[in-house]
């Protein structure tokens, strides 16, 4: 694995910036058109679908999926539009195609990578969704290939074209609220048990099992879905602090006006209430030693207590932020003093136009214009990978060992004492599956690799071993 510092590739990315201004390069579609592909449509791709098919000026012409079920039931839907659209199984098939523009991907996490570096390869934009990579040397790969290639990559973290966001962010960073002390990150998201297996499982007929896995070990499948349920093991997926918190991450991290990682990283959880065949935690806390403000993200997949469908709140928040300030507080839409009294709104719009702002800028070539750039993508992504490399590398432990290590921190310990009720109240035994306390990891923030103390094991999980043919390359 080579190393390019962040230094080396800013400077890069200053040059390449320059390039990116020049008129579009390949031959276009008729009417001017903006013509892509939509790669991994079983959900969120099929959304993608019928988001771009709206936008003016854009052509839905190829899918492409792994799993045939799913190419003919949009593929059905397009005859149904008498609108004509070509259909891959194997993506590399795809790329060969010089009548796409872009590319969009929902592919589950481990295609990310590739799928981006080989597209920005082949002269097409990409619109990636979030967590842009799997791993944080992949996350730089991606922002190096964009740059190398002069192409637009929209990473899809929505939020970032929320004018309301837009607007309370500015509102805090102008110090309407004084300095930002702390920077709370919730996603409070029901996930149950996705049940235990006693031996392998069928793979469906109709999935390409090979293709499907790509980058990942080849392996039998080992729980009862192989769609969805890949979030909740380590070889594909990133937990849910990568599946949900991503978006919440990147508005801490935006808020803060950070465009580096933080130094040090602690994370500590468990997956509790159920005994299963996820690896992921479904019950985390996350240190991001910023300074002078830090960020403590939680997750929380139980619900507010056995039997209750309901889920917990913090500040009556249950997926989003927190920003505490010296004279107040933003939580949602609205602003707070310090006693909870509300003292203004910011209307949300939920980054309805987040895909207009990435054909805006295909037509532009202009990064500037992108609300979500791949770099931003790469370094919001990898905070939610530096903490689950934490808690990866961690070890069973006591609620006072917890303690030991946390108590000069009074926001660690309360985040600790609610996480402890939250457990309490669910009726997890703690005897049966205990908490997992991870290191407290230190990385170089110029390099994007750890030093110090478990430094060795940390960086293994920096990349991955790739399966061939499908690796990402250290020159992209």
């Amino acid at each position: 694995m080579k190393v390019i510092t962040r230094r080396d590739f800013v400077r890069g990315s200053m040059a390449a910036g320059l390039s990116l201004a020049l008129p579009f390069s390949r031959v276009r579609g008729a009417n001017d058109d903006i013509r892509v592909a939509v790669v991994g449509i079983r959900s969120q791709g099929g959304n993608h679908i019928n988001w771009f098919r709206k936008i003016p000026g854009v052509r839905v012409v190829a899918i492409c999926d792994a799993d045939r079920q799913f190419l003919e039931r949009e593929e059905k839907k397009f005859k149904e539009r008498n609108e004509k659209v070509d259909t891959y199984v194997d993506y590399r098939k795809l790329l060969e195609d010089e009548n796409i523009d872009a590319i969009i991907t929902a592919t589950p996490n481990h295609w990310h990578a590739l799928v981006t570096v080989w597209a920005c390869q082949a002269g097409k934009d990409v619109y990636v969704e979030k967590p842009v990579s799997y791993s944080i040397w992949e996350g730089r790969q991606m922002a190096k290939a964009a740059r190398q290639h002069n192409r637009i990559v929209q990473a899809g973290m929505q939020r970032r074209s929320d004018e309301g966001l837009q607007e309370a962010i500015e509102y805090i960073q102008e110090g309407s609220l004084g300095k930002i002390v702390i920077v709370w990150g919730i996603v409070y998201v029901r996930r149950g048990s996705i049940g235990k297996v006693d031996g392998p499982q069928p793979i469906p007929k109709t999935v390409d099992h090979n293709l499907w896995t790509g980058p990942a070990p080849l392996a039998p499948l080992m729980r009862k879905n192989l769609h969805y349920d890949w979030h909740w093991v380590w070889p594909t997926g990133n937990g849910d602090y990568g599946n949900n918190g991503i978006h919440f991450t990147d508005i801490c991290r935006w808020v803060l006006g950070k465009d580096v990682l933080p130094q040090r990283v602690m994370s500590i959880g468990g997956r509790f209430g159920y005994i299963d065949d996820g690896e992921t935690p479904n019950t985390q806390i996350v240190f991001l030693d910023y300074e002078p403000a830090p960020i403590i993200f939680e997750v929380r997949g139980l619900p507010r207590a056995k039997g209750d469908p309901a889920m917990d709140a913090f500040r009556d928040i249950r997926a989003g932020v927190v920003v505490q300030c010296e004279h107040g507080y933003l939580a949602g839409g609205w602003v707070y003093d310090n006693d909870g009294k509300k003292i203004k709104q910011f209307k949300r719009t939920a980054g309805s136009g987040h895909h207009a702002n990435f054909i805006k800028a295909v037509r532009s070539r202009k990064v500037s214009d992108l609300n979500a750039d791949i770099l931003e993508g790469h370094l919001s992504s990898a905070l939610c990978h530096m903490g689950n490399i934490s808690y990866r590398l961690g070890k069973e432990t006591t609620r006072d060992e917890v303690m030991e290590v946390i108590k000069g921190n009074k926001d660690m310990v309360d985040s600790f004492e609610r996480f402890q009720e939250h457990l309490l109240v669910n009726g997890v035994d703690l005897q049966q599956t205990p908490r997992i306390l991870g290191p407290r990891l230190t990385i170089d923030t110029d390099k994007e690799i750890f030093v110090g103390e478990f430094s060795e094991q940390a960086n293994k999980l920096v990349s991955r071993e790739y399966r061939e043919p499908f690796v990402v390359p250290e020159q992209v």
